[in-house]
């Protein structure tokens, strides 16, 4: 009998099973209404039914995720370490470097000091300087110059050269008891002694109320290319040797074409120099007074 039972049970569920199996995309669909509608009619019920499948849910996936979190932790430890290794390896190449331009430096120096007491060279002034903020820019299509604010007070005085971490800035123009204007190196009313460094070759850098003067009076003989260093002479009283001005921006018809290394646009302080030279630079050489400056 019970046998007999489970045959009529097993062929009364028989279509429900071959439905099941053929038509489970139906099923799917139906049961996804029947939550659309439970979720509409019943907003309390689903919300709870959500609830209680991310709380049974939360602890699996925080599980799972676990070994997989480790996992990119510890690649990112691989990854650092790697890194650490390289940067460690080039630092102590970079410590080697130095250390050997250090003892380089140290030769030189020595060899410097003992050709300066040979030669009983006369050793440079002392340099006094004064630090101050720019306060205005007159800049237009006519003036090249800055006011800073420092004058006769700080002990700052006409013609004294003015630079910057970058390089030579310009030169006091005129002069306050408490500001004083700075004429910069690209005004129109500009003319510095300079050289290339490269091939010590002299002569006169020129604004023209651009952003890269020209240097002028240069030697037709002259080798000059593009990224040349150029640097103050030291000619005219005003600037000593070797201040850095700029490289050589360009060489063409327009003529020799200089980027100065002074960033304008982010000009805030600026040091006002006193090199102990007595010598005073015109504010306007003309062309006898820069042949005669060359020639010495």
């Amino acid at each position: 009998m019970a046998r007999l039972r489970a045959g009529s049970f097993l062929r009364l569920t028989t279509p429900v099973r071959l439905f099941a199996h053929r038509f489970p995309f139906l099923l799917l669909v139906a049961a996804t209404l029947v939550l659309m509608v439970i979720g509409r009619l019943e907003t309390s019920f689903a919300e709870r039914l959500r609830a209680n499948v991310t709380d049974f849910a939360a602890p699996i996936v925080d599980l799972i995720s676990r070994p997989v979190v480790a996992s990119r932790a510890l690649l990112g430890e691989i990854s650092d370490l790697a890194t650490l290794r390289e940067e460690n390896q080039s630092l102590r190449a970079t410590v080697a470097s130095l250390q050997q331009s250090k003892l380089t430096a140290e030769r030189l120096a020595s060899e410097n000091e003992s050709l300066r007491a040979l030669l009983n060279l006369v050793p440079d002034a002392p340099v006094h300087f004064v630090a101050a903020r720019t306060i205005a820019d007159s800049g237009n299509a006519f003036v090249r110059s800055v006011l800073i604010d420092a004058g006769r007070h700080e002990g700052v005085k006409r013609g004294d050269p003015v630079i910057n971490g970058e390089g030579v800035v310009g030169r006091i123009a005129q002069l306050g008891n408490r500001a004083s204007r700075v004429l910069l190196i690209t005004d129109w009313n500009s003319r510095i002694p300079v050289l290339v460094e490269s091939s010590r070759e002299k002569a006169i850098l020129a604004g023209d109320n651009t952003r890269h003067p020209r240097l002028r009076y240069l030697p037709s003989t002259a080798a000059v290319a593009q990224g040349d260093r150029i640097v103050t002479s030291g000619h005219g009283g005003v600037f000593p040797p070797g201040l850095p001005i700029g490289t050589v921006g360009s060489v063409g018809e327009d003529g020799i074409r200089i980027q100065p290394f002074v960033t304008w646009n982010r000009l805030e302080f600026v040091r006002i120099v006193n090199y102990g030279l007595k010598g005073a630079l015109p504010d306007l050489l003309g062309d006898s007074q820069t042949k005669e400056i060359l020639r010495k």
